[in-house]
């Protein structure tokens, strides 16, 4: 159609030029007289004959172009009618379909009565000036549906290419149902306040302060639109719909921050968990959901939300408080009774830490294997030399003999073919699964414990049949000495002095020698029941102590110091330097030596396949949501990430580009009173 057009607009100038041309050499003849043209007999007849003549060929013209206009019309509108079946027009019109028929310049040729009766004439338009969109349906795989918005309505469109023909099907009335379902879908939640058996008390400050942080959480409720209902003194049972809840993670939670705020003044503050649950039709789904998702938040150490929608990651919000340490040893005792009735049930026990085993990934499993000793149990330590850190080989080496090693340990494949329905599987110092030192054999164990000081991610070992998740302790050995402690054995469990000097070696690595946010007082009592025990503080701080090289690399790697943003800082190595994990983390501590810096990042390759970074924080900034930002996680104020198949100069890119988006997010604005 197009064409036909534009070929009779050429052909109307060719006629008009050339009739101008005419009367304009007549003119000039008669004027000048040329060829004796005036004194021709009856020259006006002549004259009015060629403007007759000139009028009957216009009028031709005319009728012509209108009659293969007309023509080429029919023809399409007899065609599409073929296409799409000439009596299918009632159908189209009861279901809103909409069709679009374009010529080989993708120029709108017709269009069903859809789009005229809604007032749009889109005859002779370019389809991709009206609906530029439709360009990437024209190039997508056969079948692909496209949704595109046209004056406030909704239309599924699909392109047949063969008969150039867009099919626009309206959706309106499914999307508004659509969005009113999602908006009205049951979200389930849990509140629980933290700390609530520490602060509340028989004394009226008390009662004000609880009272206080009641009428937060019943007002915030109320205000979103949910309904509340006490179920325990320091538990709330939530219910409300979508919309709701995507009108409080708009607003960040701003709850965590009011309570937290209530609290500065405060010698026990009280924070709060929260988990919600959402997409599911199944309630008591949710219910477990939500319940699943408020233990995350107390795993990772309360002051936060942890929103669990089914089938998608877990959604976090708030974390900025570090842990605190409860000073309650009730919880210890249930957990380390509960251990030693799982271990006595067992038919054997294998412990085993993550890859790239440190000093306190080594001592906790000492520990278990302490306990393993005392009630008799045959245990091994999944170990893999070449997934262990060097320091962590030396010491392991300096502290038993070959023979006892070999007793002590065995081979990640030797443990996966031995392993039994009776074996109990104990996994220390860390709970992300693609993290442990053999991953298969987390399949293949029928009962698993899990063990660890790190916060909990949304990647967590499945089903454990205990967990024990404390972030509040600087150490994974810490756990082990004091449930060594705690337990309700008669006589009381005893460990090695080797085991004990090892397992101090490691509250000393993950503490920065007492220096870390995390270390409390359960950090010391821990060292002295290790004391008690035979540990060797002096032959502890060996292990951890740098040869020349190490020392002369960790100065290398400071020296490259950059600032990326104002009290943060990054280094980095060669790619072509293989660094120990240890010796990243030993960098990150000397960085926060020096004053004025709040957060630091190293980043070195550990093989060759894995790039690491390393972060630290003196607590005003939480490193934990950066490195989980970048797939790590950690600590709130120590940290750490992987990155495989990466170069060190991708992942500063990474660390920079996190560090612009969420950087303000993780400085913590909270009083220090609160973290203590």
């Amino acid at each position: 159609m197009s064409r036909l057009l534009k070929n009779i607009r050429i052909l109307s100038f060719v006629l008009l030029g050339a009739e101008v041309v005419i009367f304009a050499v007549l003119g000039v003849f008669w004027y000048f007289d040329f060829f004796s043209m005036r004194s021709v007999p009856n020259i006006e007849v002549y004259f009015y004959f060629v403007l007759v003549l000139a009028l009957v060929v216009d009028s031709a013209f005319f009728w012509f172009s209108f009659m293969k206009i007309n023509r080429l019309r029919s023809k399409n509108d007899l065609d599409s009618a073929a296409l799409v079946g000439g009596d299918v027009q009632r159908a189209f019109d009861f279901g809103s379909i909409g069709l679009v028929v374009v010529d080989s310049n993708d120029i709108i040729m017709w269009t069903n009565s859809l789009f005229s009766d809604r007032q749009m004439d889109l005859v002779d338009t370019s389809v991709f000036s009206w609906q530029p969109s439709l360009r990437d349906l024209v190039n997508a795989p056969v079948n692909k549906v496209m949704k595109v918005e046209i004056k406030d309505s909704v239309y599924d469109v699909k392109y047949i290419s063969e008969a150039r023909l867009f099919i626009f099907r309206d959706v309106t009335d499914y999307e508004n149902i659509l969005n009113y379902s999602k908006e009205q879908a049951t979200v389930l939640g849990v509140i629980m306040l933290d700390n609530y058996s520490d602060s509340a008390s028989d004394t009226d400050e008390s009662a004000d302060f609880v009272n206080k942080v009641r009428s937060l959480i019943t007002d915030y409720c109320r205000d979103n639109g949910v309904l509340l209902r006490r179920v325990k003194a320091d538990t709330y049972f939530a219910v409300c719909n979508y919309a709701s809840l995507a009108k409080m993670e708009a607003d960040k939670f701003s709850l965590l921050n009011d309570v937290r705020e209530a609290g500065q003044k405060e010698s026990k503050p009280i924070t709060l968990s929260i988990g919600f649950a959402h997409d599911f039709p199944d309630i008591a789904k949710l219910n477990e959901m939500a319940a699943d998702a408020v233990d995350v938040a107390l795993s990772r150490g309360g002051d936060q939300v942890v929103v669990s929608q089914y089938g998608h990651d877990l959604r976090f919000f708030g974390g900025k408080t570090a842990a605190v340490e409860s000073p309650s040893k009730v919880k210890v005792r249930s957990f380390a009774d509960s251990v030693l009735s799982l271990i006595r049930s067992a038919s054997n026990v294998y412990v085993m830490g993550h890859a790239d085993m440190d000093m306190d990934a080594l001592g906790s499993c000492l520990g278990i294997m302490a306990v393993c000793e005392y009630l008799e149990k045959s245990c091994k330590i999944v170990y893999n030399q070449r997934l262990v850190e060097k320091k962590t080989r030396l010491a392991f080496q300096s502290a038993f003999s070959r023979e006892e090693a070999e007793k002590m340990t065995c081979l990640p494949d030797d443990a996966l073919n031995s392993i039994r329905s009776g074996t109990l599987l104990i996994v220390v110092d860390v709970s992300v699964p693609a993290m442990v030192m053999a991953p298969k054999l987390l399949e293949k164990a029928r009962k698993i414990i899990v063990i660890d000081h790190h916060r909990r991610g949304d990647h967590f070992i499945e089903s454990p049949v205990l967990s024990y998740v404390e972030p509040s302790a600087a150490s994974a050995s810490e756990l082990i000495a004091e449930m060594t402690r705690y337990a309700t054995a008669n006589p009381p469990i005893t460990i090695k002095p080797a085991y004990a000097t090892i397992m101090l070696s490691g509250i000393f690595l993950d503490s920065n020698f007492f220096k870390a946010k995390a270390t409390g007082k359960r950090t010391f009592e821990a060292c002295e029941i290790l004391k008690e025990n035979g540990g060797d503080n002096a032959l502890a701080d060996d292990y951890l102590k740098d040869e020349f090289e190490e020392y002369s690399l960790i100065t290398k790697i400071v020296s490259t110091m950059q600032t990326p943003q104002y009290g943060v800082v990054y280094c980095t190595s060669e790619d072509r330097d293989i660094i120990e994990r240890s010796t990243l983390s030993k960098v990150a501590n000397q960085l926060m030596q020096i004053k004025g810096i709040n957060a630091c990042f190293v980043i070195g390759k550990t093989d060759e396949k894995t790039t690491r970074l390393s972060a630290r924080s003196d607590g005003t900034v939480n490193v934990q949501l950066l490195c989980e930002k970048m797939g790590g996680g950690g600590h709130f104020t120590m940290a750490a990430a992987a990155f495989a198949n990466s170069t060190v100069e991708r992942v500063v890119n990474t660390l920079t580009v996190t560090l612009d988006d969420y950087l303000d997010q993780a400085r913590n604005s909270i009083n220090r009173e609160g973290d203590n």
